[in-house]
C-alpha cells in the first residue's frame, strides 16, 4: 500500500500556525475589513477563484483525497484513505482553506446588506440584490462540501457570531431553504456590465444561468436525503424541479483552469501524482455498453490492435503474485491486452499504457522518462533473484489492481504498484487546458431518473432522463456516434450491469471464461464470479434502474465531481466498490480481514474526513460538542447522517 507521500515538513507548519486557531477562523467576523476598500463582486470572486483549490490544497484534498474515497483514480497510487488513514495535517489545511472561502462569501452577502440599506439608483440596487443571491447559491455549495466532508459545521459562523456547530440535518434543512429563496428573489433579467462581468469566473454573472444552478444543486442536495428524510427529499425536489434546471452543457457550472501556481492552476495539475484508473472504474466499464475495441481503435497502428483479446478471455492468472483477499471479481489476474468490448469513455478518459503516439498522453513528470518503463517483474521470493523473475509486458495492456494492502504478495509484484504500466489520466484533464466541472447537465438528468423511479412528480420519465443523461455525457466527450448503440447493449459488465433501461435481469451468479496460467503457460478454463448482490453495501440486483443510473452518473461525471460520486457510495452503496485487499492485518481498518472481506460493510469504506486537530486543541468544549453531533466517533468510518449506516 502506498503511503501518504507529502508528509516532509508538515508537522512544522501544524505547529508554525497563527495564534488564532482554525475555530476561531471559521467564526471570525468578515467585517473587519474596511468596507469602503470593498466591494461585493471581489469578495463573491474571491471566494469562487479560491475554491477552484490551488496546488497546495487541490493536491490534498481534491487529488488525494477525493479521488481517492472515489476510487474515480486507483487509491494506492494516493493516499491511505481507502483503509480508514486519515492525515490530520491536510485536515487541517483544508479547515483553513474551505473557512476563508466561507468567509469570502459572507463578506460578499454582509457587503450587499450594506448596501441595500442605503439610497441607490435602481440599477445600483438590482445589481447588489442579484449579487447577494448569487453569493448565497454560491456559499450553500460551499456549505455542502464542508458538511459533506466532516459530518457537522457552524450554520452562523462566517457571520461574526461565535456559535456552536449544527448537525448534518440542521445544515441541510438551511441549504435548501437558502437555495429557494435565493433563486426566487434573483432577477434574471438583469444584464451585468463587461467589467463585472469579469469577477464570475463561472458564469460571467449571467443570472439566469446562475438560477438554474441552484435549481439543479436544491435537486442535488433534496436527492442526498433520499435514505434518511424521504418526505423531505420528495417534496423539495418536486418543488426544485419545476424551476428550470441545468439541462444542456452550455449551462454547465465550470470553471476555466489555468497553467502555473495559483487558484485557478489545474486541480490535477501535480506531475508527480498518479490517476491510473482503478479497479472500480475498470470493472464498471469493461463490457459495457458492447462498443468493440476494434471499432473505438480503427485508427490506431496495428500493434495496438492485435492486442484486442476475445470476449471470453479473462486473462493470465498469478494467483501467487495478485491478491486474492478482495471482492474485486478480476482478482488475480494480469491482462495482456486490451478487452474485447469496453464503455467508450474509457479511451477517452485514459490512455492505453505504451500509447506514446497519443497526443493526450500524459508523460508525467515531464523530467524523467519513467512513463516508457511498462514492463515491470514478478519474483518468486523475497530476495528477487534475476533467474527467478517473470516480466511482465504491460505495453497496450488494462489493468487495475484493486487498492488495499498487498503485503508479502504485493512485495514480490513490482507490477501493482508502478502506475506507468495502468492506464493513466488523459493530458487534457491535467495540464491546466481545460473546465474543472461543479455541475453539469447530465447530472440534472440522472438526478430526475432516480426521482421517477422512486415515483416522484416529475417532467419526464425515468428511462428519458437516463438516456438523456447518457447522450449529453457522451457529447461533452464527442462520443456521439456511440449512443445509440450504447443505449441498447444488454452486455453486462464485470459487476453484472448492463446500459439498457428495459434490461434489468440479474446477471448470472457465474459464466465461464477462459485464461492462461502464467506459470505452466496452459490454457484453462475460469469460473468468473459477479458479486453477491446480497454481499453489497446496495444488497439488491446490481442490474435494477438505480444501479443503472448511478453507474452512469459515476462514470458521466469522471474525473471532475469525486465528491459527488463519494457522496452517492456513502448514500446508496452504488456503484460497485470493491473491498480493499487484505493480505495482512489493516491497523486502521481492524473489522477487515480475512475471514469477511466477501461482505461488505460500511466500515470497510471511509465516511468521512476527521476535524483537524487544531479545532480539538483550541475549542475542547466545541469540538465535544460537535462530535457528539455525529452520532459517533471523531473517525473516517462513522457515517454522516444521510449515509447508509
Amino acid at each position: 500500500m502506498k503511503k501518504n507521500h507529502i508528509y516532509t515538513g508538515m508537522a512544522l507548519s501544524v505547529f508554525a500556525l497563527s495564534a488564532c486557531s482554525d475555530f476561531d477562523e471559521v467564526n471570525s467576523n468578515p467585517l473587519t475589513a474596511n468596507l469602503g476598500q470593498v466591494k461585493v463582486e471581489y469578495a463573491l470572486n474571491k471566494s469562487i477563484t479560491g475554491a477552484q483549490q490551488d496546488p497546495h490544497i487541490g493536491e490534498r484534498i481534491f487529488s488525494l483525497t477525493w479521488m481517492a474515497t472515489s476510487h474515480m483514480a486507483n487509491p494506492n497510487m494516493l493516499s491511505g484513505i481507502t483503509v480508514g488513514e486519515g492525515n490530520d495535517g491536510w485536515n487541517i489545511d483544508y479547515y483553513r482553506y474551505i473557512s476563508d472561502w466561507l468567509n469570502s462569501a459572507n463578506l460578499a452577502i454582509s457587503l450587499a446588506d450594506t448596501q441595500l440599506k442605503q439610497e441607490l439608483s435602481k440599477a445600483d440596487h438590482d445589481k447588489a440584490s442579484n449579487l447577494k443571491q448569487v453569493a448565497r447559491i454560491w456559499r450553500v455549495y460551499l456549505m455542502s462540501e464542508f458538511v459533506d466532508n466532516f459530518g457537522a459545521m457552524p450554520i452562523k459562523a462566517f457571520q461574526g457570531e461565535n456559535t456552536n456547530y449544527n448537525s448534518c440535518e440542521e445544515v441541510y434543512n438551511y441549504m435548501l431553504q437558502e437555495l429557494k429563496e435565493a433563486s426566487t428573489a434573483l432577477d434574471t433579467s438583469i444584464t451585468p456590465s463587461n467589467d463585472d462581468k469579469a469577477y464570475d469566473h463561472a458564469y460571467a454573472l449571467n443570472y439566469g444561468k446562475w438560477h438554474k444552478y441552484a435549481v439543479s444543486m436544491r435537486m442535488r442536495l433534496a436527492m442526498r436525503l433520499s435514505e434518511v428524510a424521504p418526505a423531505k427529499a420528495k417534496t423539495e425536489f418536486e418543488d426544485a424541479v419545476k424551476q428550470g434546471y441545468i439541462s444542456n452543457l452550455e449551462d454547465n457550472f465550470a470553471v476555466k483552469e489555468t497553467k502555473g501556481w495559483e487558484d485557478l492552476t489545474g486541480v490535477m495539475s501535480r506531475e508527480w501524482d498518479d490517476f491510473s484508473m482503478s479497479a472500480t472504474v475498470n470493472n464498471l466499464m469493461v463490457g459495457l455498453g458492447g462498443i468493440t475495441s476494434q471499432e473505438q481503435l480503427s485508427k490506431k497502428d496495428k500493434k495496438i490492435l492485435e492486442h484486442i483479446k476475445p470476449v471470453n478471455y479473462m486473462g493470465v492468472r498469478y494467483d501467487k503474485h495478485f491478491t486474492l483477499n478482495t471482492n474485486d471479481p478480476s482478482k488475480g489476474f494480469f491482462f495482456d491486452g486490451l478487452y474485447k468490448t469496453i464503455d467508450p469513455r474509457a479511451y477517452s478518459l485514459f490512455s492505453i499504457p505504451g500509447d506514446f503516439d497519443d497526443q493526450d498522453y500524459a508523460k508525467y513528470p515531464s523530467w524523467r522518462e519513467h512513463y516508457k518503463k511498462t514492463d515491470r517483474n514478478l519474483f518468486k521470493t523475497k530476495d528477487k533473484k534475476e533467474e527467478e523473475k517473470i516480466v511482465l509486458h504491460g505495453a497496450f495492456t488494462w489493468n487495475a489492481p484493486a487498492p488495499g494492502d498487498w503485503g508479502e504478495v504485493g512485495g514480490l509484484n513490482e507490477f501493482q504498484n508502478w502506475p506507468y504500466a495502468h492506464p493513466g489520466l488523459k493530458l487534457r484533464f491535467r495540464n491546466g487546458t481545460n473546465s474543472r466541472i461543479f455541475f453539469a447537465a447530465w447530472e440534472s438528468y440522472f438526478l430526475i431518473a432516480e426521482a421517477a423511479e422512486r415515483g416522484w412528480s416529475v417532467p419526464m420519465g425515468a428511462k428519458e432522463a437516463y438516456e438523456q443523461g447518457i447522450k449529453l455525457s457522451f457529447e461533452s466527450q464527442g462520443l456521439q456516434q456511440y449512443v445509440a448503440s450504447y443505449i441498447q447493449s444488454d452486455s453486462y459488465n464485470n459487476v453484472g450491469t448492463s446500459v439498457k433501461w428495459d434490461h434489468t435481469t440479474a446477471a448470472p451468479s457465474t459464466k465461464m471464461m477462459t485464461m492462461v496460467n502464467g506459470y505452466t503457460g496452459a490454457q484453462e478454463q475460469y469460473e468468473y464470479h459477479y458479486p453477491v448482490a446480497s454481499k453489497t453495501l446496495y444488497g439488491k440486483n446490481l442490474n435494477d434502474h438505480l444501479s443503472k443510473i448511478i453507474t452512469q452518473k459515476y462514470l458521466a461525471n469522471m474525473p471532475w465531481l469525486p465528491l459527488e460520486a463519494w457522496n452517492d457510495q456513502r448514500r446508496l452503496g452504488l456503484p460497485f466498490f470493491e473491498t480493499p485487499a487484505v493480505e495482512q492485518a489493516i491497523t486502521t481498518m481492524p473489522s477487515l480481514n480475512k475471514s469477511n472481506y466477501e461482505e461488505q460493510k460500511i466500515a470497510f469504506f471511509p465516511q468521512r474526513l476527521k476535524f483537524p486537530s487544531s479545532f480539538e486543541q483550541s475549542s475542547p468544549s466545541g469540538y465535544a460538542k460537535a462530535v457528539k453531533l455525529l452520532g459517533g466517533p471523531d473517525a473516517v468510518s462513522t457515517p454522516i447522517w444521510w449515509a447508509k449506516h
